[in-house]
């Protein structure tokens, strides 16, 4: 059973972030969707992604190419699993539901602590997880770190 990592950014963009987090799903060996909610930002993510240090590349690919199965990392605006994720990174707002998060190692969503309609969102996803009985933590980078804020359910 997985849980839920809800990462407030305060200091850092969100593909900056998300380079990290999915440095460290690749590490633990999972394959990964990258979940959006607008096909025109998860290019410009994917531009992002490979412009990245050489020493620090993330294999992946954009949704809607011959190879989606074959992608370590898959950027999607899609529900769909075609990629057999064991790990999903939710970005602007996309969401995940608690019998996805009781199926995958783990789900992280982000969102800009900065803005009102992205946290009022994430908080609304919070609760609605909390609500379901799923595992979810909460962490923040605001002091600088990331330091773990709250935490319900059994992670």
């Amino acid at each position: 059973m997985g849980a839920a990592y809800f990462y407030h950014l305060t200091r850092n963009p969100v593909d900056v972030t998300l380079a990290m987090l999915l440095g460290k799903a690749r590490g633990a060996g999972w394959r990964v969707a990258v979940r959006g909610t607008d096909h025109g930002r998860m290019a410009w993510l994917d531009e992002k992604l490979w412009m990245g240090a050489d020493d620090a590349f993330l294999p992946h690919g954009l949704a809607g190419g011959p190879q989606d199965a074959d992608q370590p990392i898959l950027l999607t605006t899609s529900g769909d699993d075609p990629n057999g994720a064991q790990c999903v990174m939710s970005i602007d707002g996309a969401t995940v539901s608690a019998e996805e998060i009781a199926k995958l190692d783990r789900v992280c969503v982000l969102f800009d602590g900065n803005d009102d309609e992205a946290l009022n969102a994430a908080r609304g996803q919070w609760k609605a997880l909390k609500d379901a009985g799923a595992a979810a933590q909460y962490w923040s980078e605001e002091s600088g770190r990331w330091a773990k804020k709250a935490e319900t359910g059994s992670v």
